[in-house]
Parts: C-alpha cells; sequence; structure tokens
C-alpha cells in the first residue's frame, strides 16, 4: 500500500489542498507534500491527525471496502484556534458533502475573518451570546436562540461586540471554510 498516495487521494476526494489539511492537522503544508510523495515518515500521531481531519479512521483507511461514518462526536472535530476565535469542524470530512458545518467561539470584541462572496449559501444559528452578522453594508444583530441565512454573493463576516464569548453554527453549502 502506498500511504502517501492514499493520503493524496483522500485528500483531494474531500477538496482539500495541502495547505488545508497542514492547518487542520497543526502540520506544515511541505510535510504534508513529503508524506505524499513518500519523502518522510510519518509518526502514528501524525497519521492519526491526518487520518481524522480527512474524515476517516484507521480502520477506513487500512482497509480495502469503504465506509461512510454518520455520527460524530467530540472526538472526531478538528480544532484551530487563533487568538480570536476557535473553530471545531463537526464534520471532518465535510468538504465532500454539499454543506459543512461548524462552531464558532468568538471572543469578546474581536471580528471574523471577512469572506469573499462566492457562490452558495450559509446558515447560522446563535447559541450563545450575541453577534453582528455584516453582509456587504448592511449589519444584523443576531441573539442566542436566533438564526441567520444569506446568500454568500457579498463580502459577509461576524463580529462579537459584547464582553462575553458568543458561540454559533454556521454552515456553509457548499463547503467553504
Amino acid at each position: 500500500m502506498d500511504i502517501g498516495e492514499k493520503i493524496r487521494n483522500l485528500r483531494l476526494q474531500v477538496g482539500l489542498t495541502q495547505e488545508e489539511l497542514a492547518d487542520r492537522c497543526e502540520l506544515t503544508k511541505g510535510f504534508i507534500s513529503q508524506v505524499e510523495n513518500n519523502n518522510n515518515s510519518l509518526s502514528i500521531t501524525s497519521l492519526l491527525d491526518i487520518l481524522n481531519a480527512l474524515g476517516t479512521t484507521p480502520a477506513q483507511f487500512f482497509s480495502e471496502t469503504k465506509s461512510d461514518k454518520i455520527v460524530f462526536g467530540e472526538q472526531d472535530f478538528i480544532e484551530k484556534e487563533t487568538d480570536d476565535y476557535t473553530i471545531n469542524w463537526l464534520i471532518p470530512n465535510a468538504q465532500k458533502n454539499e454543506m459543512e458545518p461548524i462552531r464558532v467561539d468568538l471572543k469578546p470584541h474581536s471580528t471574523m475573518e471577512e469572506d469573499i462572496p462566492h457562490d452558495g449559501e450559509e446558515f447560522g444559528y446563535v447559541l450563545k451570546g450575541t453577534i453582528v452578522l455584516i453582509i456587504g453594508k448592511n449589519k444584523s444583530k443576531v441573539e442566542a436562540g436566533q438564526a441567520f441565512y444569506f446568500s454568500s454573493d457579498k463580502p459577509h463576516n461576524i463580529e462579537n461586540n459584547t464582553d462575553e464569548v458568543a458561540t454559533f453554527i454556521w454552515v456553509a453549502s457548499p463547503p467553504t471554510f
């Protein structure tokens, strides 16, 4: 079995670039490239991180038969933390699906990175706190228990202007996170 080639094929199947996969695994793009070209050995820990980010298990990866996972728990989530927010990819292999859900914890007085216009739609539900949804030049306050839905054809982002963490579910269709 060519592990590097299998990782590359799985990464392409789920629609991730080497940089996106590396980011989700807290590895470098260069390391992912070396692994895919079989120019670097892979530790068990790194392999498990990569497989989790690609939405598969070691048993599925090394098996010749395919099966899609349906139920995901916290152990499956992929987390990325920045100074302003924490993102949890709730479905690790969502890039190959029609939509991609994430859970975001946006720190007080922080802003998400602006997303450029693209094809698709986005949905969100605020679990805790209050956010400001910015679409183009329009701003909308969204509080806990409220949802939002919009076409992604204008620049958009989310900010938290309060003194508490805001937590929300954000779903993009097609996947863009």
